[in-house]
């Protein structure tokens, strides 16, 4: 009896370390993620708007029909980026994600507090090579750190009823993102 149990206990160890290594290698392996779908239809460093999900196709996966949604694809090798994204009358967020759509910063138009969400995307090396009083005299502006050198900003808008969605698709056309000149 006791020998079955040990045999029981392994084959539950087994499966256990099986089930934990295929869902963690399963994002690098993956290669239709929302990156590689969108990099064919997104240039690098200007907002795209996406087209609204049906039920039949969507661009990303979960996407919302009741918010107007619109993608800039980024690359910091060329110095850091500037985002500008007027908020709408509902609601409005940015959501930051890696290469490796991991999501490592969101923010809406609640916690900005302002009409329009203005962010500096950059690496943490061009972050340290900011001048000190470059931080002092930007208090108010919002440095965001990405780990890696390229990914996404998915920007929202909410329509709270289907008569607004070009509201809220008008909101997110004025978002701009674009690389700064270096100084």
């Amino acid at each position: 009896m006791i020998r079955l149990l040990l045999w029981v206990i392994g084959a539950i160890l087994l499966g256990g370390i099986v089930h934990l290594s295929t869902v963690l290698t399963m994002p690098q392996a993956a290669t239709q993620d929302a990156f590689s779908r969108l990099m064919p239809l997104t240039p690098v460093n200007a907002v795209v708007p996406l087209a609204a999900p049906t039920a039949e196709a969507s661009i990303m996966p979960f996407m919302d029909p009741a918010f107007a949604a619109a993608v800039c694809r980024y690359d910091l090798s060329g110095g850091s980026l500037k985002l500008n994204a007027p908020v709408s009358q509902a609601y409005t967020s940015v959501t930051f994600y890696t290469r490796n759509s991991v999501a490592y910063y969101a923010i809406n138009d609640r916690a900005a507090g302002r009409r329009t969400i203005e962010l500096d995307v950059m690496t943490p090396e061009q972050h340290a090579q900011l001048p000190e009083e470059e931080d002092v005299t930007a208090a108010d502006r919002l440095i965001i750190e990405s780990p890696t050198t390229t990914g996404l900003i998915v920007l929202r808008a909410l329509a709270p009823e289907p008569g607004l969605m070009p509201m809220a698709r008008r909101s997110l056309a004025g978002a701009q993102c674009h690389i700064e000149p270096v100084q």
